[in-house]
């Protein structure tokens, strides 16, 4: 909360440096308690808001009434912590002056109570925004490990078929040389065998001659 409270006084101090130079010069430029007082008396003149006339009551401990001005004018010394406030000489902590001092150079949102709600919202709005982009980072890291761990599934696939395929290769070549070879061989011992027979034929036919 101070953090916030901070922040408004800092938004209020900013609003008055543009104001003083705007349509109640007169009052802001050289701020003192007697003018701040006459600017206040002229601002609720015109239809103030409730939570306006809630700061009003709250401060000066009295209900804003037309009929009352000449007494209003004894108030000047309620206005002595605004005046130093946009002089910079200090650092104000009531609350009711803060709001007032809103309420002289019409900063938006006031009181503090709205200005406090509204920073929450966009804190909350924040901090929904950043879980929303790490939900999405996240989904899309699981995405692209998905996409990466398929990738490598399918270059794994292509390996055994590739191997398989090599595999097949080399027994199908094996079966055909086979089928070449053998039959070569069959005749080659036909024929030594044949050739052999003769021989031994032979050789008994001249042995008994």
């Amino acid at each position: 909360m101070n953090n916030t409270l901070e922040e408004y006084k800092k938004a209020i101090k900013i609003k008055y440096e543009i104001e003083k130079d705007g349509e109640y010069f007169d009052f802001l430029y050289h701020p003192s308690r007697g003018k701040l007082r006459d600017l206040c008396w002229l601002i609720f003149e015109d239809n103030p808001t409730q939570d306006d006339l809630k700061v009003f009551r709250n401060l000066l401990c009295v209900d804003f009434d037309y009929t009352q001005k000449n007494k209003f004018k004894n108030q000047k010394d309620k206005f002595r912590p605004i005046e130093t406030f946009f002089k910079g000489e200090t650092d104000p902590t009531n609350i009711d002056a803060i709001n007032l001092a809103a309420v002289l150079v019409d900063f938006e949102p006031r009181p503090f109570k709205k200005f406090n709600e509204k920073c929450r919202i966009e804190e909350a709005k924040q901090i929904k925004n950043v879980a929303k982009d790490v939900t999405v980072e996240i989904d899309s890291n699981g995405i692209e490990e998905n996409v990466l761990l398929k990738n490598e599934n399918e270059e794994s696939k292509e390996v055994p078929e590739k191997e398989n395929l090599m595999l097949n290769f080399k027994d199908l070549f094996s079966k055909e040389m086979v089928q070449k070879i053998y039959p070569r061989k069959i005749i080659t011992i036909a024929v030594g065998t044949v050739a052999l027979v003769s021989s031994a034929c032979l050789y008994l036919v001249q042995k008994k001659d």
